[in-house]
């Protein structure tokens, strides 16, 4: 097996390495003045865009079959929405006397996402899951999320002593809920044509990310916020994301024993209860936070991002390993 396989196995791919690559080229040429205001535009309309492709990709019949099984959708829900966000918050105020505010309030944000759609599915499948389920589970989560999570963080903040402008949720009905309204709208017409052309959805899912997460780190390294983020800082909250993870998956599988589910449904509890959304997490803190250092808000959800992939990865294959020993 090549070095780029060796490392996808284990939930790096060529993507991770681009918004590494992607970090690295706002530290060493960060777009300032002009090029910062053209950086953002173009970052604007392309979420837009994606927003627009998802509304017109998503088969909201499918999610409305794959509610029957209620209870397995109500947990996926409820860890995404409820046990999330309580953990975020425990986080939020036992690590806030260390941390940067912007950090601290990272930490809360990435609390309140939704789940991943690709991975979560992804991973599921590889695990023997429920498949159906789990594409029912991640899109009614980002569905709901759309709406959900605006509201989660307006709350959550407001109870932390931060604020969410009502300017922002306005923003965030323009620039994300319209244009996906639009898609579903545009479905009947183009959704069989994107579902063939999946090339299309991942460049736009994939560049509109690392526009956005250039457009974000040059914005902090042409404010020099970064100075302000010392080594004890970055391994806190690496920590943070960790216990993080760990929490939820470990009540995610207590729960899954509890209520008996069977091994297929536990595998879309397992991926798409304790994940969390990069592409539409940058989106959304990109509108929330406007004014803000928004390189130190995500780079919580960033971090999360990479360890949840790698430590699903892992799972997934050992269950797959697993299930092809035991005969029958």
């Amino acid at each position: 097996m090549s070095f780029f396989g060796r490392l996808k196995r284990i939930g790096i791919d060529t993507y991770m390495l681009l918004l590494i690559g992607t970090v690295i080229l706002a530290a060493v040429l960060p777009a300032s003045g002009g090029g910062a205001v053209v950086v953002s535009q173009v970052a604007y309309y392309a979420v837009a865009l994606l927003f627009f492709v998802y509304g017109a990709k998503l088969n909201t019949s499918a999610v409305v079959a794959g509610l029957t099984n209620w209870r397995l959708q109500f947990l996926v829900l409820a860890f995404t929405y409820i046990a999330f966000p309580l953990f975020g918050l425990a986080l939020f105020y036992g690590l806030g006397p260390w941390l940067d505010e912007y950090l601290a309030l990272g930490l809360l944000f990435l609390a309140v996402l939704p789940s991943t759609v690709q991975s979560s599915i992804a991973f599921t499948s590889l695990a023997q899951g429920n498949v159906p389920a789990a594409v029912c589970a991640a899109s009614l989560s980002n569905l709901v999320g759309v709406f959900l999570t605006p509201a989660l963080a307006a709350l959550l903040l407001h109870t932390s002593g931060e604020g969410v402008n009502t300017d922002a949720v306005q923003g965030i009905a323009i620039q994300i809920l319209l244009p996906f309204v639009l898609g579903q709208i545009a479905r009947p017409l183009i959704g069989e044509w994107i579902a063939r052309h999946r090339m299309v959805t991942l460049v736009v899912d994939r560049g509109s990310i690392l526009l956005i997460v250039y457009s974000a780190f040059s914005a902090g390294m042409v404010a020099g916020i970064w100075s302000q983020i010392d080594g004890s800082m970055l391994a806190i909250i690496i920590a943070a994301d960790i216990l993080l993870l760990a929490a939820v998956m470990l009540l995610g599988r207590m729960v899954g024993q509890l209520t008996v589910l069977p091994h297929e449904d536990r595998m879309v509890l397992l991926f798409c209860g304790v994940t969390k959304s990069l592409a539409s997490g940058l989106p959304i803190a990109n509108i929330l936070f406007a004014g803000q250092p928004v390189s130190l808000i995500i780079l919580p959800l960033m971090l999360f991002h990479q360890i949840q992939l790698f430590v699903c990865a892992i799972i997934a294959q050992r269950h797959a390993n697993r299930l092809v020993m035991v005969p029958g």
